[in-house]
C-alpha cells in the first residue's frame, strides 16, 4: 500500500489498485509489512474501512450509548 508514485505499491490508501479502474483489494495483502502476531483485528479494520469507502468514503456511523437502555451492545447496567 502506498502512493501511485511508489513503484513497490500496488494499492493506494483508498484500496484501489494502481492502473486498474474499478478494482479494489480489501484483504490482508494490502498490509505493507508482515505482522508478527494475530492479524484478525487488523484485517477486520481493513474490511471495515473498505466497506466505508465502497459506501461513499465517510467513516462508519457511531452509536451513542444511552444510559437509559441496557440493550445496547457492550453496555451493562
Amino acid at each position: 500500500m502506498g502512493p501511485a508514485t511508489d513503484p513497490s505499491a500496488v494499492v493506494g490508501p483508498d484500496l484501489r489498485v494502481h492502473g486498474v479502474d474499478g478494482l479494489r483489494v480489501i484483504d490482508a495483502s494490502v498490509m505493507p509489512d508482515l505482522v508478527g502476531g494475530m492479524i484478525n483485528a487488523p484485517v477486520v479494520m481493513i474490511a471495515e474501512r473498505g466497506a466505508d469507502l465502497l459506501r461513499g468514503g465517510g467513516p462508519a456511523a457511531t452509536v451513542a450509548k444511552d444510559p437509559e437502555r441496557s440493550d445496547i451492545a457492550g453496555q451493562q447496567t
